[in-house]
């Protein structure tokens, strides 16, 4: 067993050192041809005619919001159960959230989405919530851990009512749909855009560093553009609107090219190792039947979840409860909700436990052994 047994870090080796050592020898270490060569092998993993490569998938969430044409007074629907920076960027933009509740794959759950929204009211072509009396303008879906949420629904209820779909897929590059409509579509390119994360706890990482991808044209330029200050010239220094400063560096597209070319191979690990899990008896929550995940996190339902999590912290095994939901948050919790419920019940129960793609079948097997005898006994 290793001396300590980390959640998820990343998966490094001589390829990343390699390109990184050839973009730093060449100079280029802000500008340079990696950003270039990782948007492009990017944007044919993922089956679209282009991406863009930005500093976070936090920055990419705000870009995709601004050029959405989501501002002040606007509504997103979006889950409370998910990672705070899902949500940030609906108020960077002046926007505000309504949260959904979850099903169970831990994403947005459509039939309470279109539920809620058959209570909205129609007025001039847009549709309004009648007590906050605001206009719904997107709704963002989120892909809990690797998980695909139910997106042929989702899109389905999304174009009934003349909604923008914006994907944060920052937890599933690499997961793709194998059945229905969606077969075949990666996550993240499916809505009118979508946007990873390559922080460093995720499957394929650039230290920190986003991409965003979308179907139309027009959106690649605006969030470009954007992404870039906002240069109407380049030589002159000429800028048309407020921009900001979100290109990724060539350094960090450097490690994103060497680690794109592994992340099928980082997924085939990812997947033997929540199989070895279940093999030695500990359960956990399943993945939805209609998607391949990328296995990013594994979700275990603990007995005891913050006596679990004490206890393998003891034994040096690093463990994490799920998000505190969105909603509860103090900068949060004036937002209105639409029938949270069991979201509220994971919450209180999962325990995200061991899932690098380095992780040895040694400590697979340690992990296992401590929690039968800390929360099966």
């Amino acid at each position: 067993m290793s001396e300590f047994i980390p959640l998820s870090v990343p998966n490094v080796g001589s390829k990343e050192i390699e390109y990184v050592t050839d973009a730093l020898h060449g100079g280029w270490v802000a500008a340079g041809a990696y950003i270039e060569r990782f948007e492009r092998d990017f944007a044919s993993y993922a089956k679209v005619e282009s991406a863009v490569a930005v500093q976070s998938g936090t920055a990419a969430l705000h870009l995709a919001l601004l050029a959405c044409g989501i501002g002040a007074g606007d509504l997103v629907l979006a889950p409370s159960l998910t990672f705070i920076a899902s949500i940030n960027p609906i108020r960077y933009v002046g926007a505000e959230p309504v949260f959904m509740d979850c099903d169970d794959s831990l994403c947005m759950d459509p039939a309470k989405l279109e539920q809620y929204l058959k209570e909205c009211e129609s007025r001039d072509g847009c549709l309004y919530d009648k007590t906050l009396n605001k206009p719904i303008r997107a709704i963002m879906v989120v892909h809990i851990f690797g998980n695909g949420a139910d997106m042929e629904s989702i899109m389905a209820i999304a174009r009934h009512y003349n909604l923008l779909v914006i994907e944060d897929a920052a937890e599933a590059v690499g997961t793709f749909y194998t059945s229905g409509k969606c077969k075949g579509l990666m996550a993240g390119t499916i809505g009118d855009c979508g946007v990873y994360s390559f922080n460093g706890n995720k499957l394929i990482t650039t230290g920190g560093g986003g991409m965003f991808v979308a179907h139309r044209p027009e959106l690649i330029r605006r969030v470009r553009h954007l992404a870039t200050q906002a240069k109407a010239d380049e030589l002159y220094f000429d800028h048309d609107e407020i921009g900001y400063n979100y290109r990724m560096t060539n350094i960090q597209a450097a490690v994103g090219v060497a680690q794109l070319e592994q992340l099928d191979a980082f997924i085939g690990i990812k997947r033997d190792n929540y199989q070895r899990y279940q093999e030695l008896g500990i359960k956990l929550l399943p993945f939805k039947n209609y998607v391949r995940p990328n296995y990013w996190f594994y979700c275990y339902i603990a007995n005891d979840r913050d006596q679990l999590i004490k206890q393998l912290g003891e034994c040096k095994i690093q463990t994490r409860p799920v998000w505190k939901l969105v909603h509860t948050l103090p900068m949060y919790e004036h937002c209105k909700t639409y029938n949270i419920e069991k979201a509220i019940k994971f919450y209180a129960d999962i325990v995200n436990i061991p899932c690098s793609s380095n992780l040895t079948c040694e400590d697979v097997k340690q992990v296992a052994i401590k929690i039968q005898e800390i929360d099966m006994k």
